[in-house]
């Protein structure tokens, strides 16, 4: 079960320090920070691929759900509500992005699932790492929609790859 509780907040880091950017560059991140935001304030589920990394070149696959202030979390196929609430992790995310130096830039628009979206590059180094992303976030709505992201940890846990989705409807705890 310890085992279980470590991976789940090994999880939920890789959000929070992989979705920081810096506020220095507030007009360019503001789609971006406002999305990463929404994630958390918003009743959504994220699927996350990982690869690389601590992974030992296997995928892992997660989910998260964050609806009514918890945090939910699949675990080797089994959900658990976190100890860690939506109000922690933001609390988290601003702490990060006063640490962190970073930009973000506009790149294209195109469509994910139909739904027309903003493409953003995303790059920052923090005490973790440096890190490369591409967020896609709806036009209409603001909420992100797929992320790609590159991690480079250094020496002792490499390069990770981050593949995301996020979904807002219909979502309920999974318990």
């Amino acid at each position: 079960m310890f085992r279980n509780h470590v991976f789940m907040l090994f999880v939920l880091s890789l959000f929070v320090v992989g979705q920081t950017v810096t506020a220095r560059a507030a007009d360019a991140c503001q789609p971006v920070l406002e999305a990463m935001t929404k994630i958390v304030t918003t009743s959504s589920h994220s699927y996350t691929t990982h690869t690389g990394g601590s992974t030992n070149g296997k995928p892992v696959e997660s989910e998260t759900i964050y609806v009514n202030g918890k945090v939910y979390v699949r675990v080797n196929g089994k959900w658990m509500n976190s100890p860690v609430t939506a109000a922690d992790v933001l609390k988290q995310e601003k702490e990060n992005r006063a640490k962190a130096k970073g930009t973000c830039q506009f790149i294209r628009n195109e469509t994910v699932n139909g739904e027309p979206a903003m493409v953003y590059a995303m790059n920052q180094e923090t005490e973790y790492g440096k890190e490369e992303a591409q967020m896609w976030i709806s036009r209409a709505t603001g909420l992100a929609l797929r992320e790609e992201q590159d991690v480079d940890r250094g020496v002792a846990e490499g390069k990770e790859h981050r593949s995301a989705r996020f979904e807002y409807r219909n979502v309920k705890p999974p318990m």
